[in-house]
C-alpha cells in the first residue's frame, strides 16, 4: 500500500468516526450510562433577556408571544437589550413597558456588551436567553427551569424546533434535518452527562454562574459552556420549545453559518481548559468530535476526493469512489442552482447541497479565525415570525 492510499484511508476513517462513529458512540454512552436529572415542577425568579437590533418585523410578535407564556408574572422579569437599533424595534418595546417589559435602549455595541448590560439589570435566580425571533411554546419557561430543583444543574439547553418558512427556501430541509439529528444528538448525551452546549434560541442558566460575555465569540456557546467549567451539569431540556422559521435562502443560511461558525471556533480557543479529558472526562472528546473535527471536515472531504482522484487510475474501485464523490457534488450544484423552486426542495438534492453549503461556510471560517478576523456585529437578516407555536 502506498502513501497516497494510507492517506486516503486515514482521511476516509477520520470522516467516518466524526460522521457516523461518533453519533454511535453518543448512542451506546447514554445507553449504558444513565445519569438521571431530579427535575420538579418549581418556580423560581426568572429574567427573560431578549437582545435585539432592528427586529421591528418581528419584535411585536415575540412580545405578544413573552405575554402568553404561562409562568407566574410576579416571577418573570422581561428585558429587551436593544443594541442600536435604528428602526421601530424601540417604540414598539416601549408601548410594552405598562405591561411588564423592560427595554434597555444601548447604544451599538454589539450583542456581547448588550448581553452582558441586561444581566447587571437582571434580578432573577434563572437567567433565560432567547433570540428576538424565537416564539416560545406557552410551557417553555416552566419546562426549562424543572431541571434547576437539582442542585447539580447549572444550564439548561431548551429545543429549538424549525417550521416552514415562508418561500420554503433551498436550505430548509436540510436545516430542518440538522436539527432533528442535533436534537436526538442532545437526548443521548443529557442522558449521560452533559449536551454540548446550548442555542440561543432558548436556554437557561443560574445568576450565579454568569460570567461576562466577551466579543467575538458565540455568546450561547461560551455562556453555557462555562456551566461545565465551574463543575455543573448543562443539560437538555426537550419539553422547552422555541420555533422558529429555517432559512429563506442559502445566500442568507451562509453568511449566518460563516458568522457562527467563525464566532464558534473563536469560542472552542476560549475554553479550550474543556479539552482537557482528564479534568472533563468523556465531555472532552464530545466537544471535540463535534465543535473541532465536524468543523474542519471540510479538509479531509476535499483531501479525500483529491486523493481518490490521484488514485482513480490505478484501480476500477477508486475509480468507482471517485465518481460517487463527484455525483454527489455535482447534485448539490443543482440543489444551489435550483434554490427556491421545486426541484432544489427535493431531499435528495436539498440535503447535499445543504451539506456542501456548510461545509463552505466552514472553510470560510477557518480561514477568518486563522487571519484573526472578528465578527463583532451583523445585521439580522430573518423571515417575519408569527406567534403561533
Amino acid at each position: 500500500m502506498g502513501v497516497i492510499e494510507i492517506l486516503l484511508w486515514g482521511v476516509l476513517a477520520t470522516i467516518l468516526y466524526t460522521y457516523v462513529g461518533f453519533p454511535l458512540l453518543i448512542v451506546l454512552r447514554g445507553m449504558l450510562r444513565r445519569r438521571p436529572i431530579a427535575a420538579q415542577p418549581i418556580t423560581p425568579t426568572v429574567s427573560l433577556i431578549v437582545a435585539a437590533h432592528n427586529e421591528a418585523d418581528s419584535i411585536e410578535d415575540k412580545l405578544q408571544n413573552i405575554l402568553e407564556l404561562d409562568y407566574p408574572s410576579d416571577q418573570l422579569q422581561v428585558l429587551v437589550a436593544s443594541d442600536g437599533s435604528s428602526d421601530r424595534t424601540n417604540e414598539i418595546v416601549s408601548g410594552y413597558e405598562p405591561q411588564g417589559i423592560e427595554l434597555l435602549n444601548l447604544p451599538r455595541m454589539g450583542k456581547a456588551s448588550a448581553l452582558n448590560a441586561a444581566v447587571e439589570r437582571a434580578d432573577g435566580e434563572i437567567l433565560v436567553f432567547s433570540d428576538a425571533n424565537s416564539m416560545y411554546a406557552a410551557d417553555a419557561i416552566a419546562q426549562l427551569v424543572a431541571p434547576f430543583a437539582d442542585s447539580t444543574v447549572g444550564g439548561v439547553a431548551g429545543d429549538q424546533r424549525y417550521r416552514g418558512s415562508q418561500g420554503e427556501g433551498d436550505s430548509d430541509e436540510g436545516e430542518r434535518s440538522y436539527w432533528n439529528f442535533d436534537r436526538l444528538m442532545k437526548r443521548w448525551q443529557s442522558q449521560a452527562g452533559h449536551v454540548i452546549s446550548a442555542t440561543g434560541a432558548i436556554y437557561a442558566i443560574r445568576r450565579s454562574l454568569f460570567q461576562t460575555v466577551p466579543d467575538g465569540v458565540t455568546d450561547d456557546f461560551v455562556t453555557s459552556t462555562r456551566i461545565i467549567l465551574q463543575g455543573y451539569r448543562l443539560v437538555f431540556g426537550e419539553q422547552a420549545a422555541a420555533y422558529e422559521s429555517a432559512a429563506s435562502s442559502s445566500g442568507v443560511e451562509f453568511g449566518r453559518k460563516v458568522r457562527v461558525m467563525t464566532r464558534g471556533l473563536r469560542g472552542v480557543l476560549m475554553v479550550r481548559g474543556l479539552l482537557n479529558p482528564f479534568r472533563f472526562g468523556f465531555y472532552s472528546v464530545q466537544l471535540f468530535s463535534h465543535k473541532v473535527l465536524r468543523r474542519l471536515m471540510v479538509l479531509p472531504l476535499l483531501a479525500l476526493y483529491v486523493l481518490s482522484g490521484l488514485l482513480a487510475f490505478e484501480s476500477i474501485g477508486y475509480a468507482v469512489w471517485f465518481g460517487l464523490q463527484t455525483c454527489f457534488y455535482l447534485t448539490a450544484v443543482l440543489g444551489l442552482l435550483n434554490r427556491g423552486n421545486r426541484f432544489g426542495r427535493i431531499k435528495l438534492v436539498a440535503l447535499p447541497a445543504y451539506f456542501c453549503m456548510v461545509n463552505a461556510a466552514a472553510l470560510v471560517a477557518l480561514f477568518n479565525t486563522l487571519r484573526g478576523r472578528r465578527i463583532d456585529r451583523w445585521e439580522p437578516q430573518r423571515p417575519v415570525e408569527t406567534a403561533t407555536a
